[in-house]
């Protein structure tokens, strides 16, 4: 794989069906059809192996909303994974920044809202010294991305679920451009963990 010259490393994190669909067709925040899946080794390990190395979560509203809103609550619970714990005290106490038109300020801790496009956001954040910018499952910000060439690497985890409808990933008139696969896993009912890095 061809580095960047400088700059920090943009992984990009989404849940997909087998039809390619990050949400069904009839709700987009309905995400009962992952919960199922979410609780398998394969996709906590997944999850750890994406935020360890991370100091900046990248979020749209939505997503920011439910993240912010659930996480945090998993701290100190009875009985949590540990690799969930770890993960909701890593987003409570990294630096996170939500792309936003309408939130005027963040009601979350260590947040910074930014109206502006991806892209713009990406290269600004890419100035800066720090780890990995993690795109935790926000579809909109991810999309953006891909359509930019901004992210480095595609962590893919798969479900063995056909939504028949619903918004895709991958929209037509991509950039053209190759990928080189960084590591494979696969566990009970079927999970899939795919991460791949882009060939520069």
């Amino acid at each position: 794989m061809t580095e960047r010259n400088g700059g920090r490393r943009v992984v990009a994190n989404m849940a997909l069906s087998l039809d390619g669909r990050y949400a069904g067709p009839d709700d987009p925040l309905d995400m009962s059809w992952v919960m199922p899946y979410a609780h398998t080794d394969v996709a906590r390990d997944h999850l750890a192996a994406l935020h360890e190395p991370a100091t900046t979560a990248l979020l749209g509203r939505v997503n920011a909303k439910g993240f912010l809103g659930f996480w945090p609550t998993v701290i100190g619970m009875e009985g949590a994974d540990p690799r969930d714990e770890s993960f909701a005290k890593w987003l409570v106490g990294t630096d996170k920044v939500v792309l936003s038109s309408t939130l005027a300020e963040a009601p979350w801790e260590r947040t910074t809202v930014v109206d502006g496009p991806a892209a713009e956001v990406v290269a600004d954040l890419r100035a800066a010294e720090g780890g990995d910018i993690l795109v935790l499952s926000s579809a909109s910000v991810v999309k953006a991305l891909l359509a930019a060439d901004e992210v480095d690497r595609l962590a893919l985890a798969v479900f063995p679920v056909l939504l028949g409808g619903g918004p895709r990933l991958f929209d037509d008139g991509l950039p053209a451009g190759r990928w080189a696969l960084a590591g494979q896993s696969a566990g009970e009912h079927g999970t899939l963990a795919l991460v791949y890095d882009r060939v520069r």
